[in-house]
């Protein structure tokens, strides 16, 4: 039984203007170069601009996140939409058995949009096992055969108990880069950053079988906090309102 006279937190939070990542500092500098030369020669677009760049800085915007931990939950790789969770054969880069086995798995898609943070996090600790990047079309990254046709990357992340699981990062119609932080060999923790897609985007997390969604498709997630997955729990249900 939990204790409920043991205090359940020893300090507090307060929120801060997220940071801008420093992969996007470079693309906010070039925004605001012409922002501020468009005052000598085009001045009617000045603030258009200066619009443009404030947008800018919000895509690569890179808020802290608090992750929780346990080995037996997955966590959310992304911030946007839960747009499909179905079960489905495994993309031919995730299966045998040094990926994800052979066995269809459940696959939660969640879609970024361009107001989303793009930053993308491991699911769970562990060591990276795999980094597959594939080069591809730039479909609606809504589609569901965007996962087959896009420009993606594979990654594959084992942790301290031998459980693997696959997210994959799928480049959209507007998204033009997949940018990666981690290599095979890597050790990282839930929540940590390993990449971000530019500009609107999705991921696609695949289940291992002992563990059952806890998102509904419409629900919102937020990367390195929303619980995506669970060992042994019961299914969650929800209603739009």
């Amino acid at each position: 039984m939990a204790d409920f006279d043991q205090p359940l937190a020893t300090t507090s939070a307060k929120w801060r203007v997220p940071d801008v990542h420093p992969e996007g500092r470079k693309y906010v500098l070039i925004a605001a170069a012409v922002a501020f030369v468009s005052l000598f020669i085009w001045d009617f677009l000045t603030w258009p601009l200066i619009g443009l760049t404030l947008w800018v800085a919000l895509f690569f915007r890179d808020p802290v996140r608090v992750t929780p931990q346990g080995d037996d939950i997955i966590v959310a790789p992304a911030d946007g939409l839960v747009t499909m969770i179905e079960r489905v054969p495994l993309p031919p880069e995730l299966r045998g058995d040094q990926a994800l086995g052979d066995e269809p798995l459940v696959r939660i898609s969640v879609f970024m949009s361009v107001f989303d943070v793009h930053i993308n996090r491991t699911p769970i600790s562990g060591t990276v096992k795999q980094v597959i990047y594939i080069s591809g079309k730039f479909l609606n990254a809504d589609l569901d055969k965007a996962s087959d046709e896009n420009e993606r990357q594979h990654i594959v992340v084992e942790n301290r108990h031998g459980r693997r699981v696959g997210f994959t990062q799928i480049a959209g119609l507007v998204a033009r880069r997949i940018v990666g932080f981690v290599k095979p060999g890597d050790m990282i923790v839930s929540g940590q950053r390993i990449g971000l897609i530019r500009f609107g985007s999705r991921v696609d997390v695949f289940l291992p079988n002992d563990m059952v969604p806890q998102v509904v498709v419409g629900q919102r997630s937020v990367a390195g906090e929303t619980i995506l997955g669970r060992v042994s729990a019961a299914l969650p249900h929800g209603i739009a309102q």
